[in-house]
């Protein structure tokens, strides 16, 4: 991640916008139901390793004075599923995004679930949203220059 965000300061102009959308390093809710209706069921137990480093990354290139932040947002996302054969299919593409444990006792507990109330299966997670303007040079600095010759 850090080397992405290098690569995006180098080819950005000073003052030049990057946004950083991702899911928060948060577990997905599971549950039944739509809008205000929705019930959790479970949550998911993914790891939240990798967007944990990738929080970190995203400070440690502010704290170097490479961006700054100027916005800062969340969002809740919602994937809605007709059927557990859809849930199953939602977990296969999870898994090929990252390495995810068997969720076998969440399919369980949606079976059991459904069979009082047979409604859509609807998984709840925020994508956070980052706003970051490339620093000037001079900004890197501290807000001075300075000079590459040693004074005498």
């Amino acid at each position: 991640m850090v080397h992405a965000l290098l690569e995006a300061h180098r080819v950005l102009r000073p003052g030049g916008i990057l946004l950083d959308l991702r899911p928060a390093a948060e577990h997905r809710r599971i549950g039944l139901g739509e809008g205000p209706a929705w019930r959790l069921v479970g949550k998911m137990r993914e790891p939240l390793r990798e967007d944990r480093r990738a929080n970190r990354a995203v400070e440690q290139v502010v704290r170097r004075r490479l961006f700054r932040s100027t916005a800062r947002g969340a969002v809740l996302l919602e994937r809605v599923m007709d059927d557990l054969s859809d849930f199953r299919g939602y977990l296969t593409e999870f898994n090929q995004r990252r390495v995810i444990s068997a969720h076998t006792w969440l399919i369980r507990r949606l079976e059991r679930a459904r069979r009082i109330r047979p409604l859509r299966i609807v998984s709840r997670g925020p994508l956070t949203l980052r706003v970051l303007e490339k620093l000037s040079p001079l900004a890197q600095q501290g807000g001075r220059l300075r000079s590459s010759r040693r004074r005498r």
